[in-house]
């Protein structure tokens, strides 16, 4: 730190320099979030010093939580849901997790998930010191069913499913996976961090949500697919005594019990979250989901005239691309300014995510570039 502090023009001078070197959201096909909707930023902005880490003194912004967790609730099946607005996927995927263990009494149990899951879960094994049993994927690539089964044994404390996997898109068969957690009396997480913001609004249906007996918590990312500012994530129970596995006294503050990973809790992104779903409401994401299905069907016509198929027809607008050398190609392609990441092995692949941000006409831009990349190796 300085002596003598700058004058604010100098320092906005070095700010506006050096956010100038970051890339562009219409060049993204490699991430998961999206420019935030003009009204969620607004909405951000004017809760920026609210801390729900002690709600008591912002019992308004408190409010506007409880109202963004009862409109989540609703999406997903299950109006009096509880939760809370975590700040990603990556948190609500631990807290879960934790009130899993802790429902359980147990400290050296496992957990089963597919191989398809999300990396927070080896971060939650090493944070909860519970053994991570990755379950095989079948030929459509969701998570095998027998191999689940024979990973379950007396010690595994929740078992894991995926509506929306990273790589692929693909919805794990939620009805199935629920069955033997009811069977075994274990906790159902499922990961939608970014489908929860997807599914509701598709026109084919899948069973996954809390309309399915069985399902105990679910992950959902406003910050993705909900237009919200970052970091705006959310965790939703169908009950409150998962809540309860999850508090911690808290002697000085204004509320005597704290459930949140975090402990001061920024206002802002939960405003955010409830302006824009006050403001697009299901009609809005509705047409939000279609335009984007839309890119996605459009880049895969596209990508077949010249010769490159998907690993499997997109179930929402993530998409895989089969083409030799894909780490190659990803090269090429990031040499000219496209941004794109790949899928693990077996399935290795390009990787692309079809966001509001993007455009048909940079889809063609970028079809034409793909094109002479695999034509001149």
């Amino acid at each position: 730190m300085r002596d003598n502090g700058l004058p604010e023009d100098a320092v906005m001078r070095i700010l506006e320099e050096t956010r100038a070197r970051d890339y562009c959201y219409d060049r993204f096909f490699s991430t998961m979030c999206t420019l935030p909707h003009p009204i969620a930023v607004k909405a951000h902005d004017m809760f920026l010093e609210t801390n729900l880490g002690d709600p008591g003194l912002f019992p308004g912004m408190a409010d506007l939580e409880e109202k963004v967790v009862q409109m989540l609730g609703e999406m997903l099946g299950c109006p009096g849901a509880s939760g809370y607005v975590s700040t990603g996927g990556t948190e609500s995927n631990i807290q879960a997790i934790r009130a899993a263990r802790n429902e359980a009494g147990r400290r050296d149990g496992n957990i089963v998930v597919p191989a398809s899951a999300h990396f927070s879960f080896d971060k939650i094994g090493d944070l909860l010191c519970l053994e991570v049993r990755k379950a095989k994927l079948d030929e459509s690539l969701k998570v095998d069913l027998s191999s689940v089964r024979s990973l379950l044994d007396k010690n595994t404390v929740a078992l894991v499913g995926i509506a929306g996997t990273t790589e692929f898109g693909q919805v794990d068969p939620i009805p199935e996976l629920a069955a033997m957690a009811e069977q075994r009396g274990i906790h159902l997480h499922v990961d939608a961090a970014f489908g929860g913001f997807v599914l509701p609004f598709l026109d084919k249906k899948f069973a996954w949500d809390f309309s399915v007996p069985g399902v105990s918590s679910i992950t959902i990312d406003p910050h993705k697919m909900g237009m919200s500012t970052i970091p705006a994530g959310g965790l939703l129970f169908r009950g409150s005594e998962c809540i309860s596995a999850l508090e911690t006294d808290t002697h000085y503050l204004t509320r005597p019990k704290q459930a949140s990973l975090t402990g001061t809790r920024s206002g802002a992104a939960a405003a955010a979250t409830y302006a824009v779903m006050m403001h697009l409401g299901r009609d809005g994401f509705r047409e939000m989901v279609d335009y984007c299905m839309d890119l996605t069907h459009y880049l895969v016509k596209g990508a077949r005239e010249i010769g490159v198929l998907p690993v499997i027809d997109p179930i929402m607008n993530v998409l895989a691309l089969r083409v030799s050398d894909p780490a190659k190609v990803r090269e090429e392609l990031m040499d000219r300014d496209w941004h794109v990441s790949m899928t693990r092995e077996p399935n290795r692949a390009l990787r692309l995510i079809l966001m509001r941000h993007m455009s048909r006409e940079n889809i063609d831009l970028f079809l034409g570039d793909l094109q002479e990349i695999l034509q001149y190796p």
